[in-house]
């Protein structure tokens, strides 16, 4: 009697583990489904992250290459640039109709840069209208110039036309 009601025992057991095999089996492709869509927005997700990377790659070497052309164009070279320099900051006061009183230069080389920084300090004199003038020549100069202070004064070299002095100190960079 106790082999029977063993025997039945496992025949209940057999049926829940049944019931439990089935009721798996059957959610199991639903929760596939559902896996690979979830999979299928992740694979979505990477392949726009790799293609913005690549984009960014891409544009990495156009904005190289304009930052190769703007350093080559903008900055002249170490070997010329004092004299270039200063012949462009006398063309622009004289097209200003400005008196250059001195300019002078002092270097700082900037490792790991490919640039040396110059500071340009320069003196010129002459009316409003012309210093005027002689600024905006600055600005439209193809040479490159940070303006890092300005200072006015009187002048006596046109003192009957109200003569201005103006001290500036500029900036520029140089090709090493």
């Amino acid at each position: 009697m106790w082999i029977g009601g063993v025997l039945a025992a496992l025949l209940v057991v057999d049926l829940a583990l049944a019931g439990i095999l089935y009721e798996s089996a059957r959610e199991a492709p639903q929760a596939m489904r559902m896996e690979a869509a979830k999979l299928k927005a992740q694979e979505k997700l990477y392949r726009a992250d790799v293609a913005r990377g690549q984009e960014i790659r891409d544009s990495l070497t156009e904005a190289r290459k304009e930052s190769d052309a703007f350093y080559d164009s903008t900055f002249p070279d170490a070997a010329t640039g004092y004299s270039a320099v200063e012949g462009d900051l006398d063309s622009i006061a004289a097209k200003s109709g400005l008196a250059n009183e001195s300019v002078k230069f002092k270097q700082k080389d900037l490792k790991d840069h490919g640039v040396t920084e110059i500071t340009i300090s320069e003196t010129v004199e002459g009316d409003y209208p012309s210093i005027l003038h002689f600024i905006d020549g600055l600005e439209r100069s193809k040479n490159f110039y940070l303006l890092r202070d300005l200072s006015l004064n009187s002048s006596s070299v046109a003192a009957g036309s109200g003569g201005i002095r103006l001290t500036l100190e500029l900036q520029t960079y140089f090709r090493t």
